[in-house]
């Protein structure tokens, strides 16, 4: 987002938590940030009444109230001790002003219009003039936890939604409602794709038969592809030794993501997060040329992670994800050009898919944490020149953040967008220069010397989980024939013609294709609607006159195509499915 837009949704957060300090003079104010599509502030209001949806317009009401007095910003530097005086009882804000007095920073507060708040900066300078009162409005209240942590104190969060104009704020409530529609966690109930289960945990996804044959046909694509493409497959135990993740510097850095320790034979076994300490490991197992790099190993690894769980999101934010993961073991002239091509496949991917719209997004070091960073400058410098390289030489669109980058080296997201333009981020990719130090990997190169590979992680198709939430949600259910877990349902017109259904069905069977018969004794009309509710690709209608001719009516999602000889269409289909159209 623009500075200015980000200035004015920052600006809105402040005029929320006014508004509702008017009407909950109870309440105790926490954070409140500029956020992709407006704003949020999360408030605790203890023990007394909470806004529901109802009430949100009453407070929206008062936002538009109170903007033609908030003419500009104002703010003071303060103490600890003055600043926590303006916010008496309210635990969340002294918690803030101690960590900033800690750090050495300037505690500031803001006020407009007779709204104080604490905060570092960044407003509308006159939100009555720069902020239409169309622009914004009060979206949905959920629920929180203070600083993203369960363990400590439920609040309410209010969601805004805000742009420039009230065209583009219309425009982006119609593309929600789109969305709703496509919501993957709905879809994914009434395609009977996946579930969930208490008893099993949170964010762990139980695949029902026909999510099944979605996950297992995007990974037997991506076997297929990579074969083609010079990978070789590897697989790697689930759980392995604590020290594993020392070697490779993930502890300690990551244990809060990672589940707890194992104690077998009183030693610490962790379930795997990643998959790369394994394939290094691998890698070291044998001797190697230069002759032989690049080296690609690839694996469809089951990984888990501990991932809080305010943040866990049907699909698309789990626990117990399995991974289209690989890992390039290259020599440094190799480096580019391999990336290169690492770009060049996720493109290749996305054609089939019909994802027309993506960009890369490098996130580097943020400048006020290199602390928390490993390796040498000069590694990480040339990482970072080598992947931009790169990423101008694919010619796909690209930005850099400066923060977001891993512990041990710059990484490049790729963003894909559905087709409400909705922006997920699709996969990980990295140029590590570090990783091969820290477990002593070598290949003899062509003067006979040892030396170090650079090693190249990725992942184009992510994990099934978040990928295929969004395929779903891209799709809107009504996946291609060939990702379809059904792909022709045939209706016979009459239980007299369920024969003749079941040849054609034997027909498409023994070709391959997926394919059921609903042969309930009901009207034609409710069979149709009951396959155009399941979003099959293809129907194939019988009757006597399919059944003398040898034909099968075809309805597509895109209308009737009439009676068509049954060894034509399955020849059609055939195609279509090995060909991934």
């Amino acid at each position: 987002m623009s500075t200015s837009l980000e200035h004015k949704r920052h600006t809105l957060a402040h005029l929320l938590a006014a508004a509702t300090l008017g009407t909950y003079p109870h309440a105790h104010l926490t954070l409140g940030p500029a956020i992709d599509d407006g704003f949020y502030y999360d408030i605790d209001f203890g023990a007394g009444e909470k806004p529901n949806d109802e009430a949100l317009k009453k407070i929206e009401k008062q936002m538009r109230k109170l903007l033609p007095s908030w003419k500009e910003f104002t703010h003071e530097v303060v103490t600890a001790h003055e600043a926590k005086s303006r916010f008496p009882g309210n635990v969340y804000k002294h918690e803030l002003i101690d960590e900033i007095a800690a750090r050495g920073e300037t505690i500031t507060l803001y006020t407009c219009g007779n709204f104080t708040d604490l905060c570092r900066g960044g407003h509308a300078e006159h939100p009555n003039k720069e902020i239409s009162d169309d622009s914004f409005v009060l979206d949905r209240v959920a629920g929180a936890y203070w600083r993203g942590d369960e363990k400590k104190p439920a609040l309410t969060r209010i969601y805004g939604l805000a742009f420039d104009t009230k065209a583009e704020l219309d425009s982006y409530i119609e593309m929600q409602k789109e969305a709703e529609k496509r919501d993957h966690r709905k879809l994914g109930k009434e395609l009977e794709l996946f579930t969930f289960d208490e008893e099993i945990g949170k964010g762990l996804p139980l695949w029902l038969p026909k999510g099944t044959i979605i996950k297992e046909e995007l990974e037997n694509w991506a076997k297929e592809t990579e074969r083609a493409w010079g990978y070789q497959r590897v697989t790697t135990p689930i759980i392995t030794k604590e020290n594993l993740f020392y070697t490779s510097g993930h502890l300690p850095l990551y244990k809060d993501s990672m589940y707890a320790p194992i104690s077998i034979e009183e030693e610490n076994y962790y379930i795997k997060p990643m998959n790369c300490p394994f394939h290094h490991k691998l890698f070291s197992a044998l001797p190697h040329s230069y002759k032989e790099l690049p080296m690609r190993l690839a694996e469809y690894g089951w990984c888990h992670r501990y991932e809080d769980s305010g943040s866990l999101f049907g699909l698309m934010r789990v626990r117990g994800m399995q991974m289209n993961d690989a890992h390039i073991y290259v020599t440094p002239e190799q480096a580019v050009e391999e990336f290169v091509q690492v770009i060049k496949l996720h493109e290749y991917y996305y054609k089939i898919l019909g994802i027309q719209k993506y960009e890369m997004e490098l996130a580097l070091r943020d400048p006020n944490k290199m602390d928390k960073y490993h390796g040498e400058e000069s590694d990480w410098k040339l990482a970072e020149e080598m992947t931009i390289k790169a990423m101008e030489i694919s010619g796909v669109p690209f930005k850099i953040a400066h923060e977001g980058a891993a512990f041990y080296g710059p990484k490049m997201d790729f963003q894909i967008f559905s087709a409400t333009g909705r922006s997920f981020t699709a996969s990980t990719n990295q140029l590590d220069l570090y990783m091969g130090k820290r477990f002593g990997l070598e290949y003899t190169d062509k003067d006979g010397s040892r030396k170090t590979p650079y090693i190249i992680h990725r992942a184009p198709l992510g994990t099934h989980e978040r990928f295929i939430g969004f395929l779903i949600e891209h799709y809107a259910g009504a996946f291609p024939l060939w990702l379809s877990p059904v792909q022709v349902q045939i209706l016979p017109v009459s239980e007299k013609y369920n024969d003749y259904g079941m040849k054609v069905l034997k027909t498409l069977r023994d070709a391959g294709l997926r394919a059921e018969i609903d042969d309930a004794n009901e009207s034609l009309g409710k069979k149709i609607r009951n396959a155009k509710t399941s979003k099959v690709p293809y129907i194939f209608v019988v009757g006597e006159k399919e059944e003398t001719s040898g034909t099968v009516g075809v309805e597509t999602r895109a209308g009737s195509e009439g009676a068509i000889p049954l060894e034509q269409i399955v020849v059609r289909l055939t195609e279509e499915y090995r060909n991934r159209k």
